[in-house]
């Protein structure tokens, strides 16, 4: 299992996540690093514990479609390789940021797929994307534009599966940043039992090695972590032992 830091951009500033309410998402205060600029923050991760692949959630361009193109470029500069969630909706929003970079590992959300049928497109054209099952206290994300989107989790789960998505993140924004331990254990659980080929990525409120352990027993390919990180509460030895 690997861990995959977050870096939440909002303003173009790292921020910390409050439970997916956006609006109280404030610079994040970090021991890592005095600074809320992302290439910062991101080298004083890489320093403290040799990671060099970053899930970015890019909330400008999820909620303003405005990718942050400057900071993706600065941060692919400084050999850092990237998982970002810009907002897809569509293909066309996906060929941008293959076509800025292929690098990038393109993330479609549910919170802003417009339908099942795009995301099998976007699949069919750039290979291997994360689909991230976005869910608010238990509950899909549907959007409210979306179509043909089941409201059930495990027939979301199904209709991902059947666009032949091969990496999934289920990431439920109620956890974020308030040190839960994190909710998806069942949705793990279903989706290693149901469809044991995809890479399974989850996170949100994970406190400590404990949690990491039962994500670890559950088949969890890789875990989202970033308060863990900046308040200390991980140290090097921990995050390369899983």
């Amino acid at each position: 299992m690997k861990i995959l830091p977050v870096l939440d951009i909002l303003s173009k500033k790292v921020v910390r996540g409050v439970a997916g309410q956006r609006e109280c998402y404030r610079p994040i205060i970090s021991r890592l690093t005095a600074s809320d600029e992302p290439l910062q923050v991101a080298r004083s991760i890489r320093l403290a514990f040799g990671l060099q692949r970053l899930y970015l959630a890019d909330l400008d361009a999820i909620l303003h479609q405005s990718p942050n193109w400057e900071i993706y470029r600065d941060l692919i500069a400084a050999d850092f390789e990237l998982l970002v969630d810009a907002g897809v909706r569509h293909a066309a929003d996906a060929r941008k940021l293959h076509q800025f970079d292929p690098r990038i590992g393109i993330v479609v959300g549910l919170e802003t797929c417009r339908s099942p049928t795009d995301l099998l497109e976007i699949v069919t054209l750039f290979g291997n994307v994360t689909f991230s099952l976005d869910l608010k206290s238990g509950v899909p994300s549907v959007p409210s534009s979306g179509t043909g989107w089941s409201s059930q989790t495990g027939e979301i789960i199904q209709q991902a599966a059947n666009a032949h998505v091969q990496s999934i993140l289920v990431l439920d924004l109620a956890d974020v940043g308030m040190g839960t331990g994190g909710s998806t254990d069942l949705i793990c659980q279903f989706i290693r039992r149901q469809y044991p080929g995809l890479d399974l990525i989850t996170g949100g409120g994970v406190r400590g090695r404990e949690d990491l352990q039962r994500f670890s027993l559950l088949g969890v390919n890789s875990v989202l972590v970033a308060s863990l990180l900046h308040d200390g509460n991980l140290g090097h030895e921990e995050v390369h032992s899983w």
